[in-house]
């Protein structure tokens, strides 16, 4: 099994992130290949660490002030065994074509888990919308859709918004591909309600997060009424991850962005998260902004030397990493082991070092990789699709009580599969598992493809 792990690692040796999503998948499966031979055989490794096709192409725009800029623009589609490529679009600096195959790779896997017809893909580009004019973001989109668009559609691949990409790129990339393909259908998810998009899609990846953490401290008969709560991120998924759990009675008191973080001892209450809404999805602001406006909060700038991230330091219950990627080295999960935490709740993908996961299961933590616990986010997706074929509007409720029964469902079956294969409560096992079966079995009734 570790021969498909050197053969990535010698094909790609620069894609850190990929090496590591590919090796904790095949490390998990190990048992299910050795039970089922007929795998190997049909190559099933070595065909799941390439997609079926990556796409790479430069993105021309013209700045405010009249200067021609590029970037580059790319586009994944991992596997479609199981339905039309499914997954977002990240713009940011760091997008390179490693940590699109990682986030690729990793998707299949997660919408594979969802019940859901989906297969799996990521893209995006290493442009960054933060100081940018509406003008120059929407001249930036228009040109990434003028070559998205040939790759793209509703039964071939459905992007959607990530990391640098809302409500606001995403229907300037829908106006570009209405306008190119002269047909209006649902080839983005995350657009406008008043346009084909779906009630709880913005809160989907954070509320899915805490069910999740909800059914996983339901294990124990306990729930998450009066938990002291660690979120990291402040954007979309910390922001509803947020929210949910001062529904659900528990108590946030962390919260950061590239710049640091805040720590509010008295808990960020409904009036204090809406205050953030503002400051980061409208004002676009710093996260330093709330401690300067609730003075209460202390605010620790980012050192790019230190060995740890404070925001793990703190006395919790609960952690939800919700920012990026490999954002809880070793030693901060041993401060969170330290500190008390119980259960690891990943809003963000892969947010975990190799690591820093084994810690969580050496203590027995109650850990959701990202995989399962924060598959909510395409679930809405995937019903947004649904709500697009049919011609219809679900209602908020309706929407909300599909999310919870699909966490409920990821969690069970993830669970399932882990007790199954010898590893009863490792969830990471699980997830990889069940997520695995799916898309091989999948696979092989379409044949060598």
């Amino acid at each position: 099994m570790f021969d498909i792990i050197e053969i990535v690692k010698n094909r790609d040796p620069q894609e850190k992130e990929f090496h590591q999503a590919v090796t904790e998948v095949m490390e998990s499966v190990t048992p299910v290949l050795d039970q089922n031979p007929l795998y190997r055989q049909a190559k099933i490794p070595e065909r799941l660490v390439e997609p079926e096709r990556a796409i790479l192409f430069r993105v021309p725009w013209m700045d405010d002030q009249g200067v021609a800029q590029v970037n580059r623009g790319f586009r994944i589609e991992m596997n479609s065994a199981l339905g039309p490529y499914k997954g977002g679009l990240r713009f940011h600096p760091s997008v390179n074509l490693g940590i699109l195959k990682f986030l690729a790779f990793e998707q299949v896997f997660k919408n594979a888990l969802t019940t859901l017809p989906m297969g799996g893909g990521k893209g995006g580009s290493d442009f960054d919308p933060k100081g940018k004019s509406d003008n120059e973001v929407m001249r930036f989109c228009h040109s990434f859709m003028c070559e998205l668009f040939r790759h793209i559609g509703p039964n071939t691949d459905v992007p959607a918004g990530d990391i640098g990409v809302g409500a606001r790129e995403i229907g300037y990339l829908f106006g570009m591909y209405k306008k190119l393909r002269n047909e209006f259908t649902g080839v983005l998810t995350g657009k406008g309600i008043n346009w084909g998009g779906s009630l709880i899609r913005p809160e989907a990846t954070g509320y899915g997060s805490v069910y999740f953490a909800a059914e996983m401290l339901a294990t124990r008969n306990e729930t998450l009424e009066g938990k002291i709560c660690l979120v990291s991120g402040a954007g979309n998924v910390a922001q509803y991850t947020t929210e949910k759990l001062i529904v659900m009675g528990a108590k946030v008191v962390t919260l950061s962005d590239s710049s640091g973080y805040i720590f509010d001892e008295t808990g960020i209450d409904q009036q204090k998260l809406d205050y953030v809404k503002v400051l980061k999805n409208v004002k676009r602001g710093r996260i330093k902004e709330y401690a300067d406006k609730y003075s209460a909060a202390v605010y620790t700038p980012v050192d790019p030397e230190a060995d740890h991230n404070p925001l793990w330091d703190h006395k919790a219950d609960c952690a939800f990493p919700s920012a990026t990627q490999n954002e809880i080295n070793a030693n901060d999960a041993q401060n969170l082991v330290n500190n008390g935490v119980v259960v690891v709740c990943e809003g963000a993908n892969m947010p975990t070092t190799p690591d820093g996961v084994d810690i969580f299961l050496e203590h027995a933590m109650l850990y959701g990789p990202g995989k399962a616990a924060n598959a909510g986010g395409v679930s809405v997706s995937g019903l947004e699709m649904t709500q697009n074929s049919m011609r219809l509007a679900w209602t908020r409720e309706e929407v909300d009580n599909r999310l919870k029964l699909i966490m409920k469902s990821i969690h069970r079956t993830a669970l399932e599969a882990a007790e199954q294969y010898g590893t009863p409560g490792n969830y990471v096992n699980g997830a990889n598992i069940a997520g695995f079966v799916k898309v091989v079995d999948a696979m092989l009734d379409q044949g060598l493809v």
